[in-house]
């Protein structure tokens, strides 16, 4: 079992199927491996090890009995924790909530559990889901190496699955939060649609904005967790209503005839020589397996990555309404100071805010008209160092930067797929970016799938 923790998710899903391995052996493993190397890395919030081996031994019986449910059925999977969980803490990050137990499960724990799921624990994540941990938390260390940056908020989901930890991760993206971790850890993150997989139970950040995705090896087992999370919802109305495609399908037909924009004065403006290399070699792989390459102009995004903040602010002034100003002393600084800035946002300056993504949203979608997917960078520069990322308060110009590529596929709501494409300073992974129109997330996982079958920097790891 020393060998099996950085199995891509379908493999093992076939492996256990097929009854060569057992979801309780498995699950042992990986618990094994979390006592062994998490309290260096600290990713997990909480481990709920007892649970994952009673899961792990139902699922086991119902194979043996020939109730196979699917792929994701003994398999062992994290949760960001900002997703309700009964009788597991949810603590999203905060001092405030450490002890808050859910009465119900989030959507999407419920479909994981329903799926056979096997559930490791919580991932550690930053505070509220917003750019910085709670004084308190230890944030979670990069496994590529621990001087550089591991992305937030989805920091716990990306360190874990990076390091063998888990198979798969629920997480979420308000901004960038499952973009830059995988980029940053060499993973494969899906952010879908907005309202394409149901935000009930996931704590807020600002609802408009907040999309629950997943992280994953490949863009295979992508789709697979896709397929389990995704759909309409009772109990979130905002849920799209829009039938899920099999994604699995999806993932085996390749990429010929595929129309992939570019708009190269935007990928290159101020973007450094190793990021363009990368969407470069990208970009021949492509070509080489059928892609047909469109120029593109896209929509001027400087006045949405100007609103992102505010827009997010006002929002997360409304979700932690019960509890903030009047703990307010619980706080960290930097959520707090987001908070404070919703706060006296005026109304006629928010909807001002609206109508201008609206706007956008309409453009970006007529540009879907004409091409099937569009390829950018997650953010301008290979991965940033923590001494630089320490420095971002004081840089506006720099959090702008990080944000180009990425804040403005929340304003509008596409989906989107990270991808590790090449490698920068010391060997740290460097990714991109593929986006896609309204729901068509199958387009992306078509295109990821083909990229990976034809390339094998997802196959890279940084630890034994």
């Amino acid at each position: 079992m020393d060998d099996l923790h950085y199995l891509e998710l379908a493999e093992l899903a076939t492996r256990i199927q097929a009854r060569e391995l057992l979801p309780v052996a498995v699950t042992r493993a990986q618990l094994d491996r979390i006592a062994a190397l998490d309290p260096t890395l600290g990713s997990y919030a909480l481990v709920a090890a007892d649970e994952a081996l009673a899961q792990a031994a139902v699922a086991e019986a119902e194979i043996a009995a020939g109730h196979y449910r699917g792929p994701l059925h003994g398999v062992p999977v994290g949760v960001k924790d900002l997703c309700w969980t009964v009788g597991i803490p949810t603590a999203a990050g905060m001092a405030i909530h450490r002890d808050h137990r859910p009465a119900e499960d989030a959507t999407v724990v419920r479909r994981l559990k329903e799926a056979g799921a096997v559930l490791l624990g919580k991932l550690q994540m930053t505070e509220g889901a917003y750019s910085d941990h709670h004084p308190t938390v230890i944030p979670p260390k990069n496994p590529w190496n621990a001087a550089y940056w591991p992305g937030i908020s989805s920091s716990g989901p990306g360190v874990a699955l990076a390091a063998g930890l888990c198979y798969g991760a629920i997480a979420s993206d308000t901004g960038g939060s499952i973009r830059w971790p995988s980029a940053a850890n060499g993973l494969t993150g899906l952010k879908p649609t907005w309202g394409r997989v149901s935000r009930h139970g996931v704590f807020e950040l600002a609802a408009t904005l907040d999309h629950v995705g997943s992280m994953a090896r490949s863009a295979v087992d992508a789709a697979l967790m896709l397929s389990i999370i995704a759909g309409e919802d009772p109990l979130d109305p905002t849920a799209s209503l829009a039938p899920v495609p099999d994604y699995r399908a999806a993932t085996d037909q390749g990429m010929r005839g595929l129309r992939l924009g570019v708009d190269a004065a935007w990928n290159g403006e101020d973007v450094d020589a190793a990021t363009r290399a990368v969407l470069a070699e990208a970009l021949d792989t492509f070509r080489a397996l059928g892609a047909r390459i469109v120029e593109v102009q896209f929509p001027d995004v400087t006045q949405a990555i100007a609103d992102w903040s505010p827009n997010c602010a006002v929002e997360a002034a409304v979700a932690h309404g019960p509890t903030y100003p009047a703990r307010k002393d619980e706080y960290g600084p930097v959520l707090a100071s987001v908070i404070e800035a919703g706060l006296v946002l005026s109304g006629l300056d928010y909807q001002k805010i609206l109508l201008r993504r609206l706007d956008l949203r309409g453009r970006v979608d007529r540009l879907f008209g004409t091409i099937d997917l569009l390829l950018t960078p997650v953010h301008p520069f290979t991965p940033p160092s923590l001494a630089t990322i320490r420095t971002l308060g004081d840089q506006p110009g720099l959090i702008a930067k990080l944000q180009r590529y990425t804040c403005p596929f929340n304003m509008t709501g596409h989906p989107t797929l990270t991808l590790p494409g090449g490698t920068g300073i010391a060997g740290l992974p460097i990714a991109f970016q593929l986006v896609a129109g309204f729901l068509d997330e199958a387009t992306l996982v078509q295109a990821g799938a083909a990229f990976q079958g034809a390339t094998s920097w997802h196959r890279r790891h940084p630890l034994p």
